[in-house]
């Protein structure tokens, strides 16, 4: 295990393979990051961090989507849209 940043260690596939609970326990606090051949392939983060990213990941996204749809409407014409009642009937919901 070697220790690069102040919350981020390198370990080794063999090395995780013969000391996984030591390796789990460092990666509950920090970011463990494991390689193969001396070349990253995977990384470790706590939960709580994992979590944070992914709350995070989900209001950019929900961000970006309201603004393609802002972007959308503003630039939309009436003949972009057909009222619901021609969708349903179009998809077999109602019929003429």
């Amino acid at each position: 295990m070697r220790h690069v940043e102040r919350d981020t260690t390198f370990v080794g596939v063999s090395e995780l393979r013969t000391h996984a609970d030591e390796i789990l326990n460092v990666a509950r606090r920090e970011r463990v990051v494991v390689e193969k051949r001396h070349k990253p392939m995977v990384v470790l983060v706590p939960i709580e961090q994992y979590d944070r990213t992914q709350q995070l990941l989900d209001t950019i996204e929900e961000h970006v989507l309201g603004l393609i749809a802002k972007e959308r409407k503003q630039h939309a014409t009436k003949k972009d849209y057909i009222p619901l009642e021609e969708l349903e009937r179009r998809v077999g919901l109602r019929s003429r």
